[in-house]
């Protein structure tokens, strides 16, 4: 059996220029969702899955993010000294979820580029990418599942959606070929109920019409790290960026032994975008809503307000 992937990386070098002008002064990630600031999301998630070294891709001027996940001292020691035990564990909490390390992303030359940042701290282990604009819910395993089938396949893992067929052009999306999880390589047990495909060749944002299939590939990714070999032979693709998708494209046409494969897994849970305003202010109602000490009086003012509206 394959090794246990420990390791996560985060790109986050991104302008945010969707959340100007609150993002001028701040790093978009670090905008909250209810009072959590969103790259805190994508970092719980990645410890829910049992990775416990990660590695964010960031930008000069954000070093709000790594001031986030550090200790504290003096807040916590004034927390302390007030008995606000709640608060400093809520602060404590971030510093706690798992080692820490930050990379700088020079240029913004696509986010296949920023993933190739990471290879020194990755350091020869399998690895997971979480894209920061988005994040799943603490009750829906993917991560641990996709881990799962790289360790039992040793190849490469995506996180998919099925999406309408008029918005397909807005996602990278796969050729894929449906798979049983007992006919995939290797050894291990793998959670019930997984769909999974093998994926033959991938898209980024087709034109309508040409796509491959209704299946797209979100944020969610988990690596060899082969993935550094076909990078670096990776030229800028759409928008001039060195793109991820043509890499992984490369993966999936690669002999297994190469260091190729590439599987996919359909995801049916609950997912909350902060990629655009409209999707982030949904998602902060959610989370608010489902929440024990403010979804009661929340949900009474929805209705009330949508009634008056």
């Amino acid at each position: 059996m394959n090794p246990p992937v420990k390791k996560a990386v985060i790109p986050a070098a991104g302008r945010g220029t969707r959340f100007l002008p609150a993002s001028k002064a701040i790093p978009k990630e670090m905008i909250p969702v209810v009072d959590k600031p969103a790259i805190q999301y994508v970092v719980e998630e990645a410890a829910t899955a049992g990775l416990t070294d990660v590695c964010l891709i960031t930008a000069e001027g954000k070093e709000a993010i790594e001031a986030h996940f550090a200790a504290a001292p003096e807040l916590e020691a004034a927390l302390e000294a007030k008995g606000d035990t709640e608060r400093l564990a809520a602060v404590r909490e971030a510093t706690d979820l798992a080692q820490m390390s930050y990379v700088i992303q020079d240029e913004p030359k696509g986010l296949g580029h920023a993933v190739a940042c990471a290879e020194e701290a990755v350091a020869g282990e399998p690895f997971a990418v979480l894209l920061g604009d988005d994040f799943l819910d603490a009750r829906d395993a993917a991560l641990a599942d996709m881990c799962a089938v790289q360790q039992r396949t040793g190849g490469s893992v995506l996180l998919l959606i099925e999406v309408p067929e008029d918005q397909v052009h807005l996602y990278g999306c796969v050729d894929p070929v449906a798979v049983a999880p007992d006919d995939l390589p290797g050894e291990g047990e793998l959670p019930d109920g997984l769909e999974l495909f093998t994926i033959t060749r991938l898209q980024e944002k087709p034109a309508p019409g040409t796509q491959y299939s209704n299946l797209a590939v979100i944020g969610r990714y988990v690596f060899t790290n082969t993935v550094f070999d076909v990078l670096r032979e990776t030229g800028p693709g759409r928008g001039g960026e060195i793109q991820l998708t043509d890499a992984i494209d490369t993966l999936a046409a690669m002999p297994v032994e190469q260091g190729g494969g590439v599987y996919g897994i359909v995801f049916r849970g609950r997912r909350y975008d902060t990629g655009n305003k409209a999707e982030y202010l949904k998602a902060t109602v959610q989370l608010a809503a489902a929440r024990d000490d403010l979804g009661f009086d929340l949900r009474a003012w929805l209705t009330e307000f949508l009634a008056d509206d």
